[in-house]
């Protein structure tokens, strides 16, 4: 396994809904960690780059009702 960390930008404010699709996006094949940053506009994915690429992470993410762009 070969653990990859990836940084997103938040497209949308942080919710209630939003943090129950995050936590969701646990369940994501290959997702290993997922944070906040402390801005609370962005997120920081850790990944297994053996599994997922970081346009399939993208792609996950936005499937899971997570609206993020790369930074």
């Amino acid at each position: 396994m070969t653990k990859v960390q990836i940084d997103f930008h938040l497209q949308h404010a942080l919710d209630d809904e939003l943090m129950t699709r995050i936590a969701g996006a646990y369940s994501i094949y290959g997702i290993q960690k997922i944070r906040l940053a402390p801005s609370e506009d962005g997120l920081m994915v850790e990944y297994d780059a053996t599994r997922l690429r970081p346009a399939e992470v993208h792609a996950a993410l936005t499937r899971a009702g997570i609206p993020v762009a790369l930074k």
